[in-house]
């Protein structure tokens, strides 16, 4: 990783000396530059430097609280606990997710696509924690909310089934489970750019086999399931970016849990490659 740093007019804007909002005990409400900051945050995760991630979306929270920006506050907490589950910090990632719970309604966000989404990240931190049964309601308002709203194609409904599935498995509903791949897959194989999303659906699929039904009677299915995980990992053309990185990086333990360990370690030197060029 290159030696990548923020300056400072990369996440302050420009203020007037004689603005009086400071001096105010209730200042008024100042939007924060969402789309600028979600584009360096980018920028930082492109590079895996989650460090810079924390400070990027810290600095900003602050501003938005200050700002009572409740909407920009709304989506900074979104990445937050999605950030701090992957970092494996639990209390951080519950405490921005009840945060955004509350958001929703206070922003006037309820039955929103947006609201859908918070729902999605914050059962996903619940299942990520242990706490399956509690995340499932929340799948199934987000799923009433994205089937309403959204094109049957769009692939944040692939994401919904995908997550919600592998609560589903958790609860051992495995027949529920399967459907939800089964949807998951019909969209992201037609989607440009899938194939990433295709091989991470088809290694839950194992992992579903394998709950269901154990390693040995379910062995065949299993080594088909990753055999079709590797040849979308594999294909030709498509982009090695960071959501490629990404993925190559989630993707690789499950390889090496079913016995493919070199292939394992060639998805995460892949990955490195990518975040070193990036």
């Amino acid at each position: 990783m290159d030696n990548f740093k923020m300056q400072r007019e990369d996440y302050t804007d420009p203020a007037c000396p004689f603005c009086t909002d400071a001096y105010q005990k209730e200042p008024p409400a100042r939007k924060i530059p969402t789309s600028r900051i979600l584009e360096k945050l980018d920028d930082f995760l492109n590079r895996n430097d989650y460090s810079g991630s924390e400070r990027l979306l810290q600095y900003w929270l602050q501003e938005a609280i200050l700002g009572q920006d409740l909407r920009g506050e709304f989506q900074l907490r979104n990445e937050l606990m999605g950030l701090y589950r992957k970092l494996g910090k639990k209390a951080e990632a519950l405490e921005n997710a009840a945060r955004a719970s509350e958001l929703i309604r206070e922003a006037g966000l309820d039955g929103t696509v947006g609201a859908g989404t918070a729902y999605i990240n914050i059962a996903t931190v619940q299942k990520a924690f242990g706490m399956s049964e509690d995340a499932l309601p929340l799948y199934e308002k987000a799923q009433e909310i994205y089937e309403s709203y959204l094109k049957p194609n769009d692939t944040m409904l692939a994401g919904l089934y995908n997550n919600m599935a592998l609560a589903l498995v958790d609860l051992k509903q495995y027949s529920r489970a399967r459907q939800c791949y089964e949807k998951a897959l019909a969209i992201v194989s037609k989607a440009e750019g899938g194939e990433p999303l295709v091989a991470a659906t088809y290694l839950n699929l194992a992992n579903l086999v394998e709950a269901e039904h154990g390693l040995l009677d379910g062995a065949e299915e299993i080594e088909k399931m990753i055999a079709l995980a590797r040849i979308n990992l594999d294909k030709p053309n498509i982009a090695h970016d960071g959501t490629h990185a990404f993925y190559c990086e989630k993707c690789a333990p499950t390889f090496s849990y079913y016995g493919h360990f070199s292939y394992a370690e060639e998805l995460q030197e892949r990955a490195r490659r990518i975040y070193a060029r990036n």
